[in-house]
């Protein structure tokens, strides 16, 4: 998928990965898309329903099994 910016939160756990999605999304032009890497199961998904909260898209997620990623997308929406 394309993206506008990417956000690296491997190695982090919740509720961090959740808090710099936001705060990056805040930062972004409305209708741009993030890329946000994890490499840890849960936050893949309490990430998109901590934003699920929010008005930013939550457009799909990815999982690359050979690297044991994933891959979230979203849009940002003021």
């Amino acid at each position: 998928m394309k993206f506008d910016q990417e956000l690296n939160v491997t190695g982090l756990v919740c509720p961090v990965p959740a808090l710099k999605t936001k705060k990056q999304l805040m930062r972004m032009r409305p209708g741009t898309i993030l890329k946000v890497i994890t490499d840890y199961k849960p936050a893949s998904e309490s990430v998109p329903r901590d934003l699920a909260t929010t008005k930013h898209k939550h457009l799909g997620t990815d999982f690359l099994d050979d690297e044991e990623l994933w891959h979230m997308y979203f849009e940002a929406v003021k």
